[in-house]
């Protein structure tokens, strides 16, 4: 975490613009000191210094945004900007974000707390922040023509509103959106209850995530921002798999999971070994009638889901978006179905003309995680990461929860792999085999065949009026 002191020194900042006239503009004597983040590892909680005390939650692959208290309000300093971000070991993105990082900090905050927020623009072009899912006044909306002018580059506006409601939230920008979150510009908001309250019980783990993809060719750097449904890179927080950490927890910890879809497509959040309530939704938390037990839940477009679990399964639990293609990076849509095609003859003579071919597919695609095959600089296998017994063959939206009864509490460090107590792991059977009954294409049990297939003869009319068959 850095702080640059000296940011705005020659910036040309004098005129800075107000977004609404109940600001007062006293706030603007002395902007928030500005703090950055140049690392893309799991920070640890930031524990309040001052101001009401909350549970603080931990970002995966992020950090929580410090704040001043300025005559009793919070005040947050945001920074549009280009910025560079490692979706794993490997590659990197050219992206825009906040605070140095895509997605930017989260802000925590509890209910009732009076926030003022300093957004400065030091993008190409003209932005916004709208503050997703909060009650708030209407010209703090941040849709820029409709409840404000648009911050134009080198210009810094101020948000000010009370937290009126506990939940889980969002920011990202409403000017130029396609663009600018296609881009990267999101962020996490959590505002935590300020008293005990009947519908949100105490966890002792509190992560959340953002949900988001990219397209951007092998060996290249910048998204392509007009890319509507096939992405190839399906991440958490700007991060895919093996750059995504892991959840990482105490054996019968009560756990909270807050997630949020700024995708353009939904996706089945799944937890192994456990099953999770949804406690919460964009509205707020949810009422206890209706919560069920899940092991996977849907997050639309746009859409908060908060889960809860106790963590009393000890292991290391895959948790995962379950469309299958969201769990590889960097993959190609066009790519032929070759399962059953012996092409290996041809194979040897295309080698002679290009030394690095190979054969992909004709058994599926497990060997590609297995391949050593040349990439472009800057791009990710499409199934990668190794764990203790081999390759885990995914990407994209995956990680791992780790429940350790030896974690202590409040620690968040990896753990390392799990060992499976003997007799708890399975194993390969090595003594005799029946022999398996096979396949019967005429018919089963529920559609006997009638007979067997009768011949067919057909005419075929030809457009010269001949006749063949």
């Amino acid at each position: 975490m850095t702080s640059r002191r000296e940011f705005f020194k020659g910036a040309g900042l004098a005129g800075t613009a107000i977004a609404a006239a109940a600001v007062s503009r006293v706030a603007m004597a002395a902007l928030p000191e500005l703090v950055t983040m140049d690392k893309a590892a799991t920070q640890p909680p930031l524990i309040p210094p001052n101001g009401r005390a909350y549970n603080p939650v931990v970002t995966l692959n992020g950090w929580t945004l410090p704040w001043r208290m300025n005559n009793g309000i919070k005040e947050f300093h945001l920074v549009a900007e280009p910025v560079v971000r490692e979706i794993a070991p490997g590659m990197k993105a050219h992206l825009w974000g906040y605070n140095g990082q895509s997605p930017g900090p989260t802000i925590e905050v509890v209910e009732g707390d009076r926030v003022r927020l300093f957004v400065t623009n030091k993008l190409p072009e003209h932005t916004t922040i709208h503050w997703h899912g909060q009650r708030l006044p209407n010209g703090m909306d941040g849709v820029g023509g409709l409840n404000q002018p648009q911050i134009k580059p080198g210009k810094t506006f101020v948000y000010e509103f009370i937290a009126r409601r506990p939940g889980t939230f969002m920011y990202h920008p409403h000017a130029d959106e396609s663009t600018q979150m296609a881009m990267g510009m999101m962020g996490f908001w959590v505002t935590h209850p300020k008293a005990r309250h009947s519908l949100i019980d105490e966890v002792n783990r509190d992560f959340c995530f953002l949900l988001n993809a990219y397209d951007i060719d092998p060996g290249s750097f910048t998204p392509k921002t007009s890319t509507m449904l096939d992405f190839n890179l399906w991440t958490w927080n700007s991060r895919a798999f093996p750059g995504i950490d892991s959840l990482n927890v105490r054996l019968n910890d009560k756990v909270r999971i807050r997630i949020g879809n700024l995708t353009m497509t939904n996706h089945p959040m799944h937890l192994h070994g456990h099953e999770f309530l949804v406690t919460g939704t964009d509205g707020g938390p949810t009422p206890k009638s209706t919560r069920r037990y899940e092991v996977t839940t849907d997050v639309a477009v746009g859409q908060m889901r908060q889960i809860e679990f106790l963590a009393d399964e000890a292991g290391d639990w895959a948790f995962h978006c379950h469309k299958s293609h969201h769990t590889m990076n960097a993959m190609g849509h066009d790519v032929p179905n070759m399962i059953g095609v012996e092409h290996r003859g041809i194979a040897r003579q295309i080698t002679s003309l290009i030394p690095d071919y190979m054969v992909m597919g004709e058994r599926g695609m497990a060997d590609m995680s297995e391949m050593e095959m040349p990439l472009p600089d800057n791009t990710l296998p499409m199934m990668t990461g190794q764990g203790p017994y081999g390759g885990v063959e995914m990407g994209g939206m995956f990680t791992m929860v780790k429940i350790r009864k030896e974690q202590k509490p409040g620690d968040y460090t990896d753990p390392g792999w799990y060992k499976q107590p003997a007799g708890t792991q399975a194993y390969e059977w090595t003594g005799p085999l029946a022999e398996p009954p096979r396949f019967k294409s005429e018919g089963g049990q529920s559609m006997p065949s009638s007979g067997k297939p009768v011949n067919m003869e057909m005419n075929v009319r030809k457009p010269s009026g001949h006749s063949g068959h």
